[in-house]
């Protein structure tokens, strides 16, 4: 038997704005090298980062494509039995992604590439691959919104061709990985039959198995969410149809730290202090290759978390100009998490429970007119009526709940953050639906669904599932 080797590269996410430069770079090394090395190429999704790159980012991708497409490679698509035709008979092959996706009825970048014959859209098709004879056959399914995705599936009903090796590709969240949505695909609910599944969307390196056969997500090939998971290297995924074995290939690409200090009841000198200390000692591993061509300068997320003493506030801290100071040895990024032991031990006693005689809702308004006096808001604020809005738009069967935890987010805002002259405006972000008994409160947080037609951020994330953090990406 002849082999077939399939590079699989994903989540380039050409166009990605904060280290717009890497992704260039590491998805032109990763199509570079996957070239020399395989037979087939496989993309499953967000070639791009947003559904209407600017013309520039387009020119990224037609670049690093075009020497791929000059190639003179053995294999060839044979056939493809999809409803939208395809332009190219090289074994350049891609589904959309997430980031990608457009409302039904409007091309998105990725067919653009494929109307201009650089990669061959296989989405909600079977794409024959055929090698000397030796042929592989791939169903593609692109990403779509995930309280859709079931239904897809059985409307698709994708099958494997007989008698060859069978590739099923997608791009969605998978709950095993992701567990944040009964919306999300289970590995059980994968089409049966097939020898291989490949899905990209998660940036992280996963190894599995689905219906007994292998599973696998290569991860992205650029950093995007500074989360642990991505302290791994990042490359593409090398995979022989022959002998159903696979490897790992490394691109050099910008090193990634990530690292949590705990503190208790701590001064803000010594946080500072600290902080300085541990970063200086990550700077130093890598100042060794500082000269060589292939030094890339290094991303520090530094994480504070616990508790400072009682007087010092979190504006006081003055951490984050560590990331100006240091900045020519690295990109700095310093999340600080910490709070007064006071705060924490009062938020403590209201979820659990010991409010003594009070009731929550007395307990809740006096720590909201504590917590609004300490940052110096307007003295004439009517702070019952504050917590009433609160209140009011709570459902009756989870209230004590809900209103402690409202009051609860409220505190466990960067104080910075509150500005005592923008009080109508925060006043005016909550939102009060009487008829939905919904609250809603902008606070630029990271719940996202990336699946909704309308919203291309990266999903994966919800507050109220802090800890699976560093296990995924999305």
């Amino acid at each position: 038997m002849i082999d077939l080797k399939i590079a699989i590269v994903s989540d380039t996410h050409l166009g990605y704005s904060r280290f717009e430069e890497d992704a260039f770079n590491q998805a032109n090394k990763a199509f570079t090298m996957a070239a020399s090395m395989a037979d087939a190429i496989l993309i499953p999704g967000d070639v791009f980062d947003f559904r209407f790159p600017k013309p520039e980012i387009i020119a990224q991708a037609i670049k690093i494509m075009r020497p791929l497409i000059e190639k003179d490679w053995d294999t060839k698509i044979e056939s493809f039995n999809g409803s939208t035709p395809i332009y190219t008979n090289l074994p350049i092959l891609a589904i959309p992604g997430t980031h990608e996706r457009t409302a039904v009825g409007k091309e998105n970048p990725l067919n653009l590439l494929s109307l201009a014959g650089i990669v061959a859209d296989i989405s909600e098709g079977t794409v024959i691959l055929n090698k000397n004879g030796e042929k592989v056959a791939i169903y593609g399914l692109g990403g779509i919104s995930e309280d859709r995705i079931k239904e897809k599936l059985k409307e698709l009903d994708p099958k494997p061709v007989p008698d060859m090796f069978n590739i099923f590709v997608f791009h969605q969240s998978v709950y095993e990985f992701l567990p944040f949505s009964s919306d999300f695909l289970k590995l059980d609910d994968l089409p049966n039959g097939f020898d291989l599944y490949i899905d990209g969307h998660i940036h992280n390196r996963i190894e599995s198995t689905a219906h007994g056969k292998q599973f696998l997500i290569p991860g992205s090939t650029v950093l995007t969410q500074l989360k642990e998971s991505e302290q791994e290297s990042k490359g593409f995924i090398l995979y022989d149809t022959q002998s159903k074995t696979y490897e790992f290939i490394k691109i050099d690409s910008r090193p990634f730290i990530m690292k949590t200090i705990k503190f208790t009841e701590a001064d803000s000198n010594s946080i500072y202090t600290k902080c300085e200390h541990t970063l200086v000692n990550l700077i130093e591993k890598y100042m060794d290759n500082k000269n060589s061509d292939s030094y890339l300068k290094p991303i520090i997320r530094i994480v504070l978390e616990g508790t400072i003493e009682i007087g010092t506030t979190t504006s006081n801290l003055n951490v984050r100009s560590l990331a100006i100071r240091y900045k020519d040895d690295a990109i700095i990024d310093i999340d600080s998490k910490l709070e007064s032991k006071e705060l924490q031990s009062s938020i403590n006693n209201i979820r659990e429970g010991k409010l003594d005689n009070m009731s929550i809702r007395d307990a809740g308004t006096e720590m909201l007119k504590e917590a609004l006096n300490k940052l110096n808001f307007d003295k004439n604020i009517n702070v019952n009526e504050l917590f009433e809005m609160l209140d009011t738009s709570i459902s009756k069967t989870t209230k004590k709940q809900e209103v402690t935890e409202s009051v609860i987010k409220l505190f466990d805002q960067d104080e910075t953050n509150i500005d005592t002259k923008n009080f109508e405006t925060e006043k005016a972000n909550l939102e009060v639906d009487s008829n939905k008994n919904k609250l809603n409160i902008d606070e630029n947080s990271d719940i996202v669904n990336s699946e909704k037609e309308d919203n291309n951020d990266d999903a994966e994330e919800d507050k109220s599932s802090k800890k699976y953090r560093g296990q995924i990406h999305l």
